[in-house]
């Protein structure tokens, strides 16, 4: 089984400092839509893990939530794409919970569902949070320079075997030609 492991803000959408708590706020980066439609035409199942402590700060719901993400699922179908799964965590730093990144409960949680090892997956995240996840995880980090991941880049405190592109497009083509 051939999977990718995605965040969600500033991966695949702009992120916001004030949180993207509807679906008029998420935005898609230019080609992270194409990237993950290039990625299901070549086998991949794509699986989002994603923290979303706005629920657990009360500044949105889960209802707002499923919504950003139906608009999400539509924008995909309507390329003939799609998310297989999403995992989230809707809790703060303050909860202290195993599934907020940079712990690895989320990629536990898929070990769990979809009966695999995550372990040698590609894990793609914009903050040094994801590629801690998944480097504990024993996955293939990469670091996309879109949302968080240009300032990450230029801090050089990621995983040593980190490897580091442009956007989700750059690193999906990567990805496929290594599969």
């Amino acid at each position: 089984m051939k999977i990718v492991i995605l965040d969600r803000d500033g991966v695949i959408n702009q992120d916001s400092a004030n949180y993207i708590k509807n679906e008029n706020e998420w935005i898609p980066i230019p080609g992270s839509l194409e990237a993950i439609a290039t990625l299901t035409q070549n086998n991949f199942k794509v699986i989002i893990v994603t923290n979303q402590s706005g629920i657990g700060r009360g500044l949105y719901s889960m209802d707002n939530l499923n919504q950003i993400h139906q608009k999400m699922h539509r924008l995909l179908a309507d390329m003939g794409s799609r998310i297989d799964s999403i995992f989230i965590c809707p809790h703060t730093d303050e909860d202290d919970c195993h599934c907020r990144k940079p712990r690895p409960g989320m990629l536990f949680e898929i070990e769990k569902t979809y009966g695999i090892s995550v372990k040698n997956l590609f894990g793609i995240g914009d903050s040094l949070r994801d590629l801690e996840a998944f480097d504990t995880a024993k996955m293939q980090p990469i670091l996309v320079k879109t949302g968080n991941g240009q300032k990450v880049s230029k801090q050089k405190k990621y995983p040593k075997k980190t490897k580091i592109f442009k956007n989700l497009l750059e690193a999906s083509q990567y990805i496929i030609k290594s599969s």
